[in-house]
């Protein structure tokens, strides 16, 4: 039983760094063109809001905490929104509209033109993070999106303005960690550019 389980262990472990190996392979030169556009969009006074579903919410709350606090140097706050945080308006508006627009309507009352997006979605299908994306489109704001698989339905959407982020892999998982590390690549580079 130990033995097993210590092999299925063992088996995610692998998979995982096979999953960033491939990502390394690919990836590279999309992040880099994120990392400029967010620094252009701080350096010229302007915001990122960010959204997501489940542990993609979760990235979107990391992304901006990492980014109003710090990373790992100290440097000045930088403005950024997490739309999953405030109960009492995701459920106003799950409730009086629908769930679809949750983020839609917040990027319609926060977003400006030169604010970016950062939209999660690991399938690239999320129905309310593609109708952010359109409002942020119609805002005038660009869009970094963090997809996987083939990057659905958003990987589509997207303008010349934007980036996005696909994980090469199939498993939702793999996708969402590797998630997190391009989050993390992405305050690195941030924070290179402002303070190096």
């Amino acid at each position: 039983m130990k033995t097993k389980l210590a092999q299925r262990v063992a088996g995610h472990f692998n998979d995982s760094i096979a999953t960033k190996q491939k990502a390394l392979e690919v990836m590279p030169s999309k992040v880099v063109d994120a990392i400029t556009l967010l620094h252009q969009t701080f350096s010229s006074g302007k915001k990122v809001l960010a959204c997501g579903n489940g542990g993609s919410a979760a990235d979107a709350q990391h992304f901006a905490a990492e980014l109003v606090g710090r990373f790992e140097r100290e440097r000045q706050e930088l403005p950024a929104i997490a739309l999953t945080t405030d109960s009492s308006i995701m459920t106003a508006i799950g409730n009086d509209y629908s769930y679809e627009v949750i983020f839609s309507k917040q990027v319609k009352a926060l977003g400006q033109p030169g604010d970016v997006l950062l939209a999660i979605s690991t399938s690239g299908n999320s129905g309310n993070v593609i109708t952010a994306i359109n409002a942020a489109h119609e805002k005038g704001m660009s869009v970094i999106a963090l997809t996987g698989k083939d990057g659905g339905k958003i990987g589509q959407l997207l303008k010349g303005s934007d980036v996005n982020l696909c994980v090469p892999a199939d498993r939702t998982a793999r996708i969402q960690e590797t998630h997190l590390l391009l989050l993390h690549c992405l305050c690195d580079g941030v924070d290179h550019l402002i303070l190096d």
